[in-house]
């Protein structure tokens, strides 16, 4: 009879185990944005979890120039999910109908315009003439920062360098250029060490925030408190939601499985970047005008949400 008991019990282990998708042979490419950006930090430590909980090998993790880049990525079959900023998102579902979904709206992005604290500007329009540094190309800073420029009337009236983070930074510690836009978590690692090093200052943009939303609904309007960075007082400037991207094609188990693995993991996330602490299932679902793929669906309607 004890025999026959483990057989029994055998049998239904392997019943059991069949009764979900294997994913073994599952491949993913993660389009993550520049080093030392919020997009770079959280992939790494994602693409871990999802390694351990699906089986398999870790993703890789591509460094690219940012949202419009890991946009096309996704597009052209260069990656399978990619950090993608709302404005972004938004204009590419509506360019390739039915190519784009969402897994879940992830963490907010705050536009910081920074300039060094011994400088004399201490609004956008102050900038008129001077050097500015406006993300990678094909980042969504650059997009963001083109219409910000656009909505100031600073277009054409300021020499403009296309820069990463890292080199943004450098240059405006060694004076190379008068200020920078980054679009990033709060707050953003980076600007941190360089804010100790030379000391920096944030530009308020609550005069251009009207004209800002007039381009997209995605934009809201937020604040950055004074602590954040060690400032004089709290600064207004805009904010855009981030959406964890990928193609209509994945698979529906796997979309599932991802979506899962993303909320399970939260504290590896935040341990990296205090940016995760507001992911959470409820303002996840919110990705439209994105639709979320049938996969994430499915995970969100089995969490009841």
């Amino acid at each position: 009879m004890r025999w026959r008991r483990t057989l029994a019990l055998a049998v239904l282990m392997v019943l059991l185990s069949g009764c979900g998708p294997s994913f073994a042979n599952l491949h993913l490419r993660v389009a993550a944005g520049s080093v030392g950006g919020v997009y770079h930090d959280l992939a790494g430590p994602l693409a871990s979890s999802w390694a351990g909980e699906l089986g398999i090998e870790t993703p890789e993790v591509l460094a690219t120039q940012g949202s419009r880049d890991n946009l096309n990525r996704v597009l052209s079959g260069g990656a399978d999910v990619a950090f993608v900023a709302a404005d972004l998102a938004a204009d590419a579902a509506a360019a390739h109908p039915g190519k784009l979904a969402a897994l879940a709206r992830i963490h907010d992005d705050y536009l910081h315009i920074v300039v060094r604290k011994d400088s004399p500007y201490t609004s956008v329009s102050m900038l008129r003439g001077r050097h500015i540094a406006v993300g990678s190309p094909e980042s969504g800073v650059e997009y963001i920062a083109d219409r910000v420029l656009g909505v100031a009337g600073l277009k054409g009236a300021v020499a403009i360098d296309q820069l990463s983070l890292d080199d943004s930074l450098t240059a405006l510690a060694d004076r190379k250029i008068d200020a920078m836009f980054w679009s990033g978590g709060l707050p953003t690692p980076l600007i941190t060490e360089y804010n100790r090093k030379i000391g920096l200052r944030l530009l308020d943009m609550s005069s251009l925030m009207p004209g800002m939303q007039r381009f997209s609904p995605v934009y809201g309007t937020a604040t950055i408190p004074g602590s954040t960075y060690d400032q004089g007082g709290p600064v207004t400037t805009l904010v855009v939601p981030n959406f964890l991207v990928v193609p209509t094609s994945m698979s529906a188990d796997v979309a599932e499985a991802l979506t899962k693995g993303l909320y399970d993991a939260r504290p590896a996330l935040a341990a990296v970047n205090r940016a995760a602490l507001s992911i959470d299932v409820h303002p996840g679902i919110e990705t439209g005008p994105l639709p979320l793929h049938p996969g994430a669906l499915a995970y969100y309607r089995a969490e009841k949400v």
